[in-house]
């Protein structure tokens, strides 16, 4: 079985990173959605309201997507999953520029490491979970940007 492992932070997940995962469906038999703590993001929900949140989100995909966190390196991560794959989207040319950093950085740790870019369809490419968060807390409709049930947990904060 042929896996990929999708990291982020998904705070939250959007319709563009479902979209991303349908595609990456295309290409592997399973896709690790792993949403990673980060020191450099202050997450507004929870890790595990966001894995609770992810899963409803893509229980669409049945057994062949699943939802873990994770706090290690991610090339530790990918390999416990048994596989060598990482898969990103790229919405903007700012985008590859940090991703390709991240490729190469992750690529020296371990030389096995293959990255997946996927560029994101058009009717995703603006959509962000920064800009989400900003409409939401003002109040704003992100009802196209996001799964009833994102739309209905920003909500309630």
């Amino acid at each position: 079985m042929l896996t990929v492992v999708y990291p982020g932070s998904f705070n939250p997940i959007t319709n563009g990173h479902t979209d991303l995962v349908k595609r990456a469906l295309n290409l592997f038999d399973h896709v690790v959605l792993a949403i990673g703590t980060s020191a450099q993001k202050v997450p507004e929900v929870h890790l595990k309201g966001r894995i609770a949140l992810c899963r409803t989100v893509l229980a669409e995909f049945g057994g062949r997507v699943s939802v873990e966190g994770f706090n290690s390196l991610l090339v530790d991560y990918v390999r416990a999953k048994n596989t060598t794959f990482i898969l990103r989207g790229l919405r903007t040319v700012t985008d590859f520029d940090y991703e390709f950093q991240m490729a190469e950085m992750n690529q020296s740790l371990d030389p096995e490491i293959e990255y997946v870019f996927l560029p994101t369809s058009k009717d995703c490419s603006f959509i962000s979970s920064a800009l989400v968060r900003e409409i939401a807390s003002l109040g704003g409709d992100i009802s196209n940007f996001v799964h009833p049930a994102v739309q209905a947990a920003l909500a309630t904060r």
